[in-house]
């Protein structure tokens, strides 16, 4: 959340042309009773093109999916593992594997609703309720409601006493766990998530795996994603460039600044391209310190793409 806005998705569709994106979490709330225009708004070049959900009401989801499906998304995403205790308090998120009976009549509702997939994003279990058993039960149950694709965080929520940060780096990586749900429930799509950091890493988890999710490492070192479609799509289009990725973004920005926005709304999600080489520091500096001073925004811009050249 306040993460994979639009502008990021679309710097991030830039680098990889093949991954599913998704967006920020959405509550059935925000979109039944605010601009529901505003969250769901997206470019034709983000797709594929996930909305994901938090919700715990049957009817609101299936709501909610109508909108998904009629503002074009690709599919429709229930959050069952946001352990903060904002979303706690409405029913939402990880606490909701504690009730796999309502999660499945969740996707129940979504599935009538939407003729696009509906997939379910969650722990492997939360505290007081952290058994493999109890992890089958609550796959077991939604897979019986024509739930057939699982993305896994391979991590318990505590939901008393950590906060949702400490929730994505404290409890155990128990990558065994979900290698084992696999094993039990072949037939289904069980997606991998949780401290992934590299494309080697991905190889591996895929000779388990259906597929791997990045989260924070695709936000803070985005151009590991620029090699995504040719090691794991099969793409033979050549890896774009960091220079040459900015300077795609840049008619973007330009549209976006012309519109009366401003430039940092886009470059904050680009700080993360100047990881790993000299002149990363600096790259930083100019999009996020130097940004907020000028007159000029894309003569900025142009500058810290010249540090990019060659990398």
């Amino acid at each position: 959340m306040d993460w994979t806005d639009p502008h990021c998705r679309y710097f991030l569709r830039i680098l990889s042309k093949h991954a599913l994106l998704y967006t920020e979490m959405v509550t059935t709330g925000a979109l039944l009773n605010g601009d529901h225009e505003r969250f769901l708004r997206h470019h034709e070049a983000e797709h594929p093109l996930a909305l994901q959900l938090g919700g715990s009401v049957p009817a609101d989801l299936a709501a909610c999916s109508r909108m998904a499906q009629e503002h074009g998304y690709d599919e429709v995403n229930l959050n069952v593992g946001c352990p903060s205790d904002r979303v706690q308090n409405n029913m939402i998120g990880a606490c909701l594997m504690g009730h796999p009976g309502l999660v499945a009549d969740c996707v129940k509702a979504m599935r009538d609703a939407v003729s696009i997939p509906v997939t379910v994003k969650h722990r492997i279990g939360i505290n007081g309720r952290d058994s493999y058993e109890q992890l089958c039960e609550f796959v077991g149950t939604v897979r019986d409601a024509g739930c057939t694709s699982f993305t896994v965080h391979a991590r318990i929520a505590i939901l008393e006493g950590l906060s949702p940060k400490e929730n994505r780096d404290i409890p155990p990586l128990r990558y065994d766990v979900v290698a084992r749900l696999k094993a039990d429930f072949p037939e289904l799509e069980i997606v991998l998530n949780g401290g992934i950091k590299t494309l080697a890493a991905c190889h591996e988890h895929l000779q388990t795996f259906d597929g791997v999710m990045l989260g924070r490492e695709a936000y803070h070192n985005p151009y590991l994603l620029a090699e995504v479609d040719q090691q794991l799509f099969g793409s033979t289009a050549p890896v774009i460039s960091r220079a040459e990725a900015l300077a795609q973004l840049r008619p973007y920005i330009a549209s976006h600044l012309a519109a009366g926005g401003a430039m940092h709304h886009i470059t904050r999600h680009v700080l993360g391209l100047g990881t790993g080489f000299p002149g990363a520091r600096r790259f930083r500096q100019l999009l996020s310190v130097d940004i907020h001073k000028t007159q000029n925004p894309l003569a900025l811009l142009d500058q810290a793409g010249q540090l990019l050249e060659g990398r």
